[in-house]
């Protein structure tokens, strides 16, 4: 639980960091922010949960919102770790906040290997994290949005949830079913003001990835067009578009970030 806002550089966030942008003409009521990221996530746009799942979620105040050009970074005053899967552990943290407008659902577990040696339970449980976690926030956020007729809610999938990898078929399939989850919420929740996308990353510089040893690293640094990985920093601005006023009219969308892998 943080008691007081802390400032911080762009470059140093760190897990439970709040994005607070700024601009001129923009809505300042627009700006409670609700952030479900892993507690062993780098970022908040990326952090991944830990083996067994476990998640937080973050909350802070926005002064007012606007593009992606100036950043300042807030610690938020709210915190509670959860487990995203536990339906039950997702209401009560919900409950602890004042208000939702933006719901970014990030929390994610992998899992590296043939299908045919893959054990059961790690099956269930890499649906749970990914697909369940988001019905679980979803809903929990979903009586704020609706009672004030608007909000805007960005899940994380990921390149392989359009393409497939070898190797990684239930990762690859739960990132596919977030894809088709935030289709549909965008056409059943749009008519009630409430926007839904979804940003699929490449290949990026994150705890997940450093798993990989260098041999595979390279090989996929060598087949991404641009060269070389992706950012956290990168990600984040994706998904800070996608949840604000600028991308107003924006909806049921799948924003690739891979430097051209796909």
């Amino acid at each position: 639980m943080h008691s007081s806002w802390g400032r911080g550089n762009i470059n140093t966030l760190k897990r439970g960091d709040v994005i607070h942008y700024k601009a001129a003409d923009t809505d300042p009521s627009y700006g409670h922010w609700v952030m479900v990221i892993g507690r062993s996530g780098t970022t908040v746009t990326l952090g991944e949960a830990n083996r067994d799942g476990r998640c937080k979620i973050s909350w802070g105040r926005t002064l007012n919102l606007a593009t992606v050009t100036s950043y300042e970074i807030y610690s938020a005053p709210y915190e509670a770790a959860f487990d995203v899967a536990d339906t039950q552990a997702v209401k009560a943290a919900f409950a602890g906040l004042p208000d939702v407008d933006i719901l970014i659902c990030n929390a994610g577990i992998c899992h590296y290997g043939l299908m045919q040696s893959m054990e059961e339970r790690d099956w269930d449980r890499i649906f749970a994290v990914n697909v369940k976690g988001i019905y679980n926030c979803v809903g929990a956020a979903l009586p704020s949005f609706l009672k004030k007729h608007r909000g805007s809610i960005v899940t994380v999938s990921s390149m392989w949830g359009r393409v497939g990898a070898s190797c990684e078929a239930a990762y690859s399939a739960t990132k596919g079913a977030v894809i088709a989850l935030t289709k549909a919420l965008a056409k059943e929740l749009g008519p009630s003001g409430i926007r839904v996308n979804c940003v699929a990353p490449g290949v990026v510089d994150t705890a997940m990835n450093a798993a990989l040893d260098g041999e595979t690293l390279a090989s996929l640094r060598e087949e991404t067009p641009l060269g070389r990985l992706g950012t956290p920093r990168e990600i984040a601005q994706a998904i800070v578009f996608l949840a604000s006023p600028e991308a107003s009219f924006i909806t049921g969308q799948v924003l690739t970030c891979d430097g051209g892998f796909i």
